[in-house]
C-alpha cells in the first residue's frame, strides 16, 4: 500500500501544509487502523481514498492524529495531486464523496481548483474568553464552523501568541469549538488578507494552511472588500501557504498547488 507526504498550497517542498495520502483501496481498513496510522504520521491530516466504478470518483476521509474530521481542504488538494501526479489518473476533474458532501477538484493551470461549500459567518458580540486566550483585543469577532477574530493589522496576526490550552477550552461560540482563525488585511500588495488558524479543538495547535478556514474567509472578505476573487497568505511561522479564492453563491473555489515530498510503502493492515 503506497502513501505519499504532499505539501499542499506550496510550489516547492517544505512550504504550505503537509498531508499524508494513502493510495486508493477497494475496501476501507478499520477506523481504528486509519486513526492509528494518522496518529503515527502525526501530520495535521491523513487522507484515505476508496475507489469506485467511476475512474473520476473516489470516496475520501480525513483523520487528524486524534479524530476523523468532516472537512479538510489541504488534504483534499493533496489527494487530488496524488491521483493526478502519482497514480496517473487522466481526467479533468475528480469528484470526492465526503462527510461534507461531494467535493470537486479540477485541473487549473499548474495547480488544482477545489469546489467547496461556502460557510458565511455571522458577526457576534466580543468574547472575553477569546480576548484573554489570544492576548489581544479583536476588532471584530465572527462565528461559523470556526471562530474568526479580525485583528488590528497584519503585524498583530503574525505576532499573536495565544494560550493554546485556553483556545481549546472555548465552547459555545462556533460550530466546532476550540478552533479559531485570526486575520487582517494584508500590508503586502501581493495578498489581500493575512491569516492564521489555531485548532487545539481537533488536536492541532496551529495548522500551516487551511482550506476549510477559507470557506469562511472568502465570503467574509468578499463582502468587506467588494471582490469575488481574493488572494490569501496563511502566515504559519517558518512555512506559510498561498491560496486564491473565488466566492460564488453557496460555493467557494480554492486554487493552489502541491508538491510530493515523500513516497513510502505501508504494510497491509
Amino acid at each position: 500500500m503506497r502513501q505519499w507526504t504532499i505539501d499542499a498550497f506550496a510550489d516547492r517542498p517544505f512550504l504550505g501544509n503537509p498531508a499524508c495520502v494513502v493510495a486508493p483501496v477497494e475496501t476501507w481498513a478499520s477506523d481504528a487502523w486509519m486513526q492509528a496510522l494518522a496518529r503515527e504520521n502525526n501530520q495535521a491530516e491523513t487522507a484515505f481514498l476508496r475507489g469506485t466504478a467511476d475512474p473520476a470518483a473516489f470516496d475520501l476521509r480525513w483523520f487528524t492524529p486524534s479524530i476523523e474530521v468532516d472537512l479538510c481542504g489541504h488534504a483534499t488538494l493533496a489527494a487530488a495531486h496524488a491521483l493526478f501526479a502519482e497514480t496517473g489518473v487522466e481526467v479533468e476533474a475528480l469528484t470526492f464523496s465526503t462527510r461534507s458532501g461531494p467535493l470537486i477538484v479540477r485541473r487549473c493551470g499548474d495547480g488544482n481548483e477545489m469546489d467547496f461549500p461556502a460557510d458565511p459567518p455571522r458577526r457576534i458580540e466580543p468574547v472575553q474568553a477569546l480576548t484573554q486566550a489570544l492576548g489581544v483585543e479583536p476588532v471584530e469577532v465572527w462565528s461559523a464552523r470556526y471562530l474568526v477574530a479580525i485583528l488590528a493589522d497584519e503585524t498583530a496576526v503574525r505576532t499573536v501568541q495565544p494560550d493554546i490550552r485556553a483556545l481549546g477550552a472555548l465552547a459555545g461560540h462556533s460550530v466546532e469549538p476550540g478552533q479559531v482563525i485570526v486575520c487582517a488585511p494584508s500590508d503586502d500588495p501581493e495578498f489581500d488578507v493575512i491569516d492564521r488558524f489555531f485548532a487545539p479543538g481537533c488536536g492541532i495547535d496551529e495548522d500551516p494552511t487551511t482550506g476549510s478556514a477559507h470557506c469562511i474567509l472568502a465570503p467574509l472578505f468578499k463582502e468587506r472588500l467588494g471582490r469575488d476573487e481574493l488572494r490569501f497568505h496563511q502566515a504559519f511561522p517558518g512555512r506559510g501557504g498561498d491560496l486564491e479564492t473565488r466566492a460564488s453563491g453557496d460555493r467557494v473555489l480554492i486554487r493552489g498547488r502541491a508538491v510530493t515530498v515523500i513516497e513510502s510503502l505501508l504494510r497491509e493492515p
